[in-house]
């Protein structure tokens, strides 16, 4: 019978959501590695149109929590759901037409060029209507991430800024429901990361429903509909940007003091480290 479910699901399209509904939630979602618990009784929802943020220091179980929810790590207790179905019963191509999985390091074990690399994301449209539009897509793709210049490249020739955003291309090609991004920024100067985190908010203003890890607390404020804060292996809060980023939680989370104050320009909120004056001497 599963068999059967799975190869209906596989020549199925699935149709978007409204804004709001969720299309991935974690219950009680349990992950050890070895002796150790990693994520520690989770309860989390992933909604359409929103950017959600997952912050926290080195060890949090920011990328771990991720790994879980695209099903690359499997879960030691709790429950995931895409679609409001459990993760495991959905076949792998029914999922890659659902959500789309950018990981942290981008390698690719041959010299593929960028343009390769980047069509690869339509794959799970092969055979449906959606194939249809898969040179406008992976165009668009490319323009969007700023590599058109570099589609006949090897990708492993790329530097790693410039990996990461082709890697996103392939992403945005998939042109899925829900993206999952881990560190999308982390080997960007700071206009690609503006750049990259402008069209993660932008898909999420489609309607997509977009997670993103990221380090940089300022772009978590500046872009996130909700921010989640883990602490080891739980969340320590979820909400709106100006609900979260408390400098209370922050010095207790990240176990350093800071200064939470307004953007002059937006009014997000901007996170800056407390540091003792030091003078020249001259």
């Amino acid at each position: 019978m599963s068999r059967l479910l799975h190869r209906r699901e596989d020549r199925a399209v699935p149709a978007r959501s409204g804004p709001g509904t969720t299309t991935v939630r974690a219950t009680g979602v349990r992950l050890s590695r070895g002796t150790r618990e990693i994520l520690r009784g989770v309860d989390l929802e992933v909604r359409a149109g929103q950017v959600l943020a997952l912050v926290g220091p080195n060890g949090a179980g920011k990328s771990t929590l991720l790994a879980a929810l695209t099903g690359d790590l499997p879960i030691s207790g709790g429950r995931i759901e895409v679609d409001g179905r459990p993760l495991g019963d959905w076949s792998p191509l029914a999922l890659a037409r659902r959500r789309a999985v950018l990981p942290q390091h981008h390698a690719v074990g041959f010299p593929f060029t960028a343009r390769q690399v980047v069509r690869m994301g339509r794959a799970a449209w092969s055979r449906t209507p959606r194939q249809d539009d898969d040179d406008r897509i992976v165009a668009d793709a490319f323009a969007t991430c700023d590599v058109t210049h570099l589609a006949d490249r090897p990708f492993p020739a790329l530097s790693g800024g410039e990996r990461a955003r082709v890697a996103l291309a392939r992403v945005l090609a998939q042109d899925t429901e829900t993206l999952l991004l881990d560190e999308p920024t982390a080997a960007l100067d700071i206009g690609h990361q503006e750049s990259v985190m402008q069209v993660v908010r932008d898909r999420a203003d489609r309607g997509h429903a977009v997670v993103v890890v990221l380090h940089d607390l300022g772009l978590a404020a500046a872009y996130a509909d909700r921010i989640c804060v883990l602490e080891n292996g739980r969340i320590a809060a979820d909400g709106p940007p100006a609900a979260v980023l408390t400098e209370d939680l922050l010095a207790r989370v990240y176990n350093y003091q800071v200064r939470v104050t307004q953007h002059p320009e937006t009014g997000t909120p901007l996170v800056l480290p407390r540091r003792a004056g030091t003078s020249s001497g001259m």
